[in-house]
C-alpha cells in the first residue's frame, strides 16, 4: 500500500512597518507636580493613573462675559426698537463666493478618494520606510522644537515659497529664459513684474535639454508654443463633434464632401426647459461642472466633389482667382450664383463635455506648422505663419445621432426648416471683425489696446 504524500499546515506572516510622517508636538511638555509614591504597584503604567491625573488638573482657562465673542449690537437699525429684521437671514437665494464652494462637499466627499485604497493589494513587497521617509528631528525635546520655531531663516523661507508674488516670479522666470529679449528688468508695477533669478544650470538646462528618464535621447527640433490669432472664430472656441454612426451613403472610401458640411444649430424646447433646471441646480448647489446647454443640428452637404473643390478655392486666401464667380456650381436668380447644400437629416446630442466660458481649461488642438518645408501649390503665396506649435481652444466635445421621429410625420418644428442653403462665400464685414478682434484681445493685451485707439 502505498503511502500518501503528508501535508503540512503553513501560515503566512507578514511583518509591516508603519512610518509616522508626523512633526513632534510643537509645544513642550507640560510639567506637573506629582506626588511620589515609588514604583509599588505598578500605578504608573495602569491607565487609571493618568485618567485620575487628567481630572485632577484644573483648566487654565479664564472665560469672561462674553466667552471672548462681544457682540455689539450699537448701530444696528431698529434693534432696541423690537425690529430684528436687521439682524435676520435675508429672504431668496443666497449667491455663494466662488471661492467657498469647497466648503460645501458633502461629507462623503472629504478625505482620501475611494480608488487610492482600492488599488492596494494585502500582500505587499516588504518596504523600508526608513529610507524613503523624510528625516526627522535628532530629538523630540521642547529644546530643539522652539529652537526651529523661533528659526528667522526657516520661517521666512516657508512663508515666501507660499507667496503668491513669489509663485508669479517664478511663473514669469520660465518666460524670460525662453525669451531673455523680453524679460523686464525695471521696477515692479501693477502691469509688469520682474521674474526670478535665473541660474547657470537653468539656463544651460534650456540650451540643452535631457529627457528626464532617459538621458540618451536627443532633441532633434523644437517648436513655441503659441496662439493662431487669425484663426481663432467668432466665438472664441471650437467645436469637435463625432458621428455615432457613417453620415453618408460612400463606404469604400472617405467621403470628401465631408470637409465642407455645414451644421445648422437649432434649439429643442424640451432640452432648453431641461437646461434651465439643471443650470438652476448647479447655483443653488455649487457644485460639479457647470451644465452645457444642448442644440440640435441640421446636417447639410453639397451636391458633388466639384462643388467641394470650388468651396475650397473659394476659402483659399492665396488662390488668386478666389473671386471668379465661375467657382459656383448653381444660378439661384438674379445673375447670382451659389452652391447649393441639400439638407440630409437633423442630429441630437448624444453626449457633451467642455466649458463654455473657460475654454482654455478644457482641451487645445495643437498643429505643427514649419514654413521651411511648406510646399505650396501656388507660387509665392504669403506665408501667414511662422515656425510654431499653434494651438486651438477646443470648449466642447459632443457626439451626435440621428434624431429619433416620435410617430409618423415629422418631429415638431421641422417643417421650418429649410430643405436646402444657398451658399455664398464673402469677406468679414466690420462686426465679424469686431467680434473676432475681441477674442484675440483676451489672448494678446496689445490687440485690444490698438483696437481701441484706432476706434
Amino acid at each position: 500500500m502505498s503511502s500518501q504524500p503528508r501535508s503540512f499546515h503553513q501560515d503566512f506572516i507578514a511583518k509591516v512597518r508603519y512610518s509616522n510622517q508626523l512633526p513632534p508636538p510643537p509645544d513642550p511638555p507640560k510639567l506637573l507636580d506629582i506626588p511620589g509614591t515609588g514604583l509599588a504597584g505598578g500605578q504608573y503604567t495602569s491607565a487609571g493613573y493618568a485618567s485620575r491625573l487628567a481630572r485632577e488638573q484644573p483648566l487654565n482657562i479664564e472665560a469672561d462675559a462674553e466667552l471672548g465673542m462681544p457682540l455689539d449690537l450699537v448701530g444696528i437699525p431698529g434693534i432696541f426698537d423690537g425690529d430684528e429684521r436687521a439682524i435676520l437671514a435675508q429672504p431668496g437665494a443666497r449667491i455663494t463666493n466662488p471661492r467657498d464652494k469647497a466648503l460645501l462637499k458633502p461629507l462623503n466627499a472629504l478625505g482620501k478618494p475611494a480608488s487610492a485604497s482600492e488599488q492596494v493589494s494585502f500582500l505587499r513587497r516588504t518596504e523600508y520606510a526608513a529610507s524613503s521617509s523624510p528625516q526627522m528631528f535628532a530629538s523630540g525635546s521642547s529644546k530643539d522644537l522652539l529652537r526651529l520655531r523661533n528659526d528667522p531663516k526657516r520661517t521666512t523661507k516657508a512663508r515666501d515659497k507660499e507667496d503668491p508674488i513669489n509663485i508669479l516670479r517664478n511663473v514669469i522666470k520660465g518666460f524670460d529664459i525662453a525669451y531673455p529679449q523680453d524679460a523686464h528688468k525695471g521696477e515692479d508695477s501693477s502691469e509688469k513684474l520682474r521674474g526670478a533669478a535665473i541660474t547657470t544650470e537653468e539656463i544651460k538646462a534650456w540650451s540643452n535639454p535631457k529627457h528626464p528618464t532617459n538621458p540618451d535621447l536627443q532633441l532633434l527640433d523644437s517648436y513655441p508654443l503659441l496662439p493662431d490669432l487669425e484663426a481663432i472664430p467668432q466665438i472664441g472656441s471650437y467645436i469637435v463633434m463625432k458621428f455615432q454612426s457613417n453620415p453618408t451613403s460612400v463606404t469604400k472610401k472617405y467621403d470628401t464632401k465631408l470637409d465642407t458640411a455645414i451644421f445648422r444649430p437649432s434649439a429643442d424646447p424640451e432640452k432648453e426647459a431641461m437646461y434651465e433646471v439643471k443650470k438652476a441646480e448647479w447655483n443653488q448647489e455649487s457644485g460639479g461642472p457647470k451644465p452645457l446647454q444642448e442644440f440640435n443640428y441640421d446636417f447639410y452637404l453639397p451636391n458633388d466633389e466639384e462643388a467641394v473643390r470650388g468651396i475650397k478655392r473659394k476659402l483659399d486666401v492665396n488662390d488668386p482667382e478666389n473671386d471668379d464667380p465661375e467657382l459656383y456650381t448653381d444660378d439661384i436668380g438674379d445673375d447670382q450664383r451659389a452652391f447649393k447644400y441639400p439638407r440630409i437629416r437633423t442630429y441630437e446630442t448624444y453626449n457633451q463635455t467642455g466649458d463654455d466660458e473657460n475654454v482654455y481649461n478644457n482641451s487645445v488642438a495643437i498643429a505643427l506648422h514649419d514654413p521651411e518645408t511648406d510646399v505650396g501649390r501656388v507660387p509665392n503665396a504669403k506665408k501667414r505663419l511662422g515656425k510654431g506649435a499653434y494651438f486651438y481652444p477646443v470648449s466642447t466635445k459632443l457626439i451626435i445621432h440621428s434624431k429619433r421621429k416620435m410617430g409618423l410625420g415629422m418631429a415638431p418644428g421641422e417643417e421650418d426648416k429649410p430643405d436646402e442653403l444657398n451658399v455664398t462665400i464673402r469677406d468679414p464685414d466690420e462686426n465679424d471683425q469686431a467680434m473676432v478682434g475681441f477674442q484675440q484681445g483676451l489672448l494678446d493685451p496689445s490687440l485690444q489696446t490698438q483696437a481701441v485707439a484706432e476706434e
